[in-house]
This record gives C-alpha cells, structure tokens and sequence, in this order.
C-alpha cells in the first residue's frame, strides 16, 4: 500500500527545509477507517488534510436524496482547503473508502504558515486552480452527455408526433380496403391514400435525420409549375381534414407560376403547418389559404382561426424544441419547416393580427 511523507505531498513539495520542519510539528496524525466519514456537509472547516495512505471519497448532495460523488484523493493529495479558506461550512462530504490515515493541519496553524511562506500560498493557489479546471471539465462532460440524452428523448417523441397522422391515414385506408362492401374504386382510392402517405412518411424520417447532421446534405431544386404542385397538395390536405372539424378555403386561386422546388420537401412544410392549426382548434374552424406575386417572390399565407401564437413563444418559435402549450410537442416541426424553406432559398415567418389568428407566410423566389 502506497504511503507518502508529509513534505512529498504536491501541495508542500516545493516548500524550504524549515517550512517542512514548521510542517510537521503541527501536523496531527488521525486514521479512519472504511466508508468512516472524516467530515461531512455542514460542518465547519477546522483544518485541511492530506491523504498519508488509503483513498477519501469526496461526494455531495445535488438535489434531495441523490448523492453525486465528485472526485477521489490517494496518497499525497489534499483535500478540504476550502471551507477553512473561506471560513464557510463544508459543502461537501469526504469519506475514507479504505483504511485510511490522513495527515490534518488545523484552520489557525495553515493560515499562520501561509502568511510566513509565500512559496506555499502561491502552491495552494495553483493547486486550487488545476482542480477547478478539472472540475470544470468533468462537469462540462456530464453536462453534454445529459442534453445528449434529453435530445434523444426528445427526438423521439417528435417522430411520434410528426409520424402520427399519417398513420391514421393509412389505418382509415386499410379498412376501407377490408370492408365488406368496397368497391374496386374505393380500393383504388385506399391504395392510392396509403402510398402517398408511405411515401410521406419516408420523406419525414429522412428530414429526422437530415436535421441531426451539422453540415447541410446536397439539394436538388428542380423547376415545377406552382398552380398544379399546390392543386394537388391542397387535395390530399382535404382528405386529411375529413375527419376534423376544420375546414379549408382557398382565396384565391394559386398563380401559375415557375419555381424551383423539392416537392417532397416543400410539401412537409404545408402539412406541419396546417396540422399545428388543427391542433390549435380542437372545437373546430377554418384555414385560409392565399397567394399572391410580389416582384420575383411568391407568397403563400396559411391563416387559421384558433388563438394565435402565444406570445411566449413568438420570438422563439423557430428554434429547436421550442414548444409552448403542447405537452407532448418538441417543437421540432417549425424549426424544420424553417431549414426546408431556406434550402429553397425562401422564408418563413408568421405573425398575429388582432381579432385573427396565426398567419403563416411562405415567401419563395420565382424561377428566372
């Protein structure tokens, strides 16, 4: 079993032969034995020790009932040097895991000794500031290893969340192509449903994965005609809303225009959208949909007649796992929503009017 003399300690290494001869006249010899406490939280600092032989626990109380231990000390180091410095109680608990003897210097003698040997506090000075850095780092480790596992958890109830409806569309279809009295037109129709939602449903797992990744995967924008892309998504949205009590109007109609877009991608915007207002109006209401050119800039706004955005939220409602009011919700979607538009080159934004409800506004540029 390692043991060390008391002048071999880092803290008193570099100390002159009077200092270390100072030393030992004041140093007491104390022993404990396994898992004895040798002072715990709340006690006042008398003094400061260095480990002899054995090995000290050091652990303290980081919410009610848990117990986190923070570092170990063997031969040669010291440990409770600051409760005697800043002459507070102790904030942590120090506990001999094996039999243990320490060398204990009271509180009066070490601030003596620090007054008459500058080598020895500028020794205690660079002691305390390695083990805070230290400290620092580990904390800094289990910090990020915690939010690394909050993320998890959290990204995995936004795919719960995002995958949810069209499941449900997809488990309507499968009856309708059990059921006893369905025609060859309704099995055309539920097969049609199910694949454009599997189809969706892949697009929205490699948005998942896509958002994980820090750098931007490769987009391919392919030139589309506006008026019949946003046609035919306004359809299936209506299927999607057959069974709320939410209804879709469209304004005006959508312009035929040319842009460059991902059809799959852009579509996931308008279903996260328009399925956050249905969510927003449980007893039912309306979605307005409008377009309109500006210059070279389409602009399409999604209007619903629930509460608005709170306000809460509204500075924030783009970021990552911002959610007010949803307590299954991360707040995903709309930072998604977010990204697709600006790998089309677009924006969104959304805004409150007195008397209305959310207006969403989805501003993309026309192709040249």
């Amino acid at each position: 079993m390692t043991t060390v003399d008391l002048e071999s300690s880092k803290l008193f290494s570099s100390l002159s032969s009077a200092d270390c001869d100072a030393l030992r006249k004041v140093a007491q010899s104390r022993h404990f034995g396994a898992r004895e406490p040798i002072f715990r939280e709340g006690d006042q600092g008398d003094g400061i020790y260095i480990v002899k032989e054995g090995l000290v626990q050091i652990s303290a109380l980081v919410t009610e009932g848990e117990r986190r231990n923070l570092s170990h000390f063997g031969p040669g180091d010291f440990f409770g040097e600051m409760a005697v410095l800043d002459n507070e109680p102790r904030s942590a608990t120090a506990t001999a895991e094996t039999a243990t003897e320490v060398y204990f210097i009271p509180q009066t003698e070490l601030l003596q000794m620090l007054e008459r040997s500058p080598k020895l506090a500028i020794s205690l000075v660079r002691q305390i500031s390695l083990r805070v850095r230290e400290f620092n780092r580990h904390y800094i480790q289990e910090t990020l290893q915690a939010e690394r596992l909050a993320l998890v958890g959290r990204f995995a109830r936004s795919i719960v969340h995002d995958l949810k409806n069209p499941l449900t569309v997809i488990g309507f279809a499968a009856d309708m192509l059990d059921a006893d009295k369905s025609t060859p037109e309704t099995r055309r129709i539920a097969k049609t449903r199910i694949q454009r939602q599997v189809n969706r449903l892949t697009s929205m797992v490699k948005e998942l994965l896509e958002f994980t990744r820090i750098s931007q995967g490769s987009i391919v924008l392919a030139q589309a005609d506006f008026a019949a892309y946003i046609q035919q998504l306004l359809e299936e949205i209506r299927v999607e809303l057959d069974s709320s009590l939410v209804k879709l109007e469209c304004e005006n109609s959508p312009p035929s225009v040319d842009i460059l877009m991902e059809p799959d991608r852009l579509s996931h915007v308008f279903f996260n959208l328009i399925h956050n207002a249905v969510e927003a109006m449980p007893n039912g209401g309306k979605l307005i949909v409008r377009f309109a050119v500006h210059g070279n800039y389409l602009t399409t706004e999604i209007e619903d007649t629930g509460p608005g955005v709170a306000p809460e939220i509204a500075n924030r409602l783009f970021e990552p796992f911002a959610t007010f009011g949803k307590p299954q919700g991360t707040g995903l979607g709309l930072s998604i929503c977010r990204k697709i538009m600006e790998d089309h080159r677009g924006q969104i934004v959304v805004r409150n009017q007195s008397g209305r409800g959310a207006i969403f506004s989805l501003t993309l540029p026309l192709r040249a």
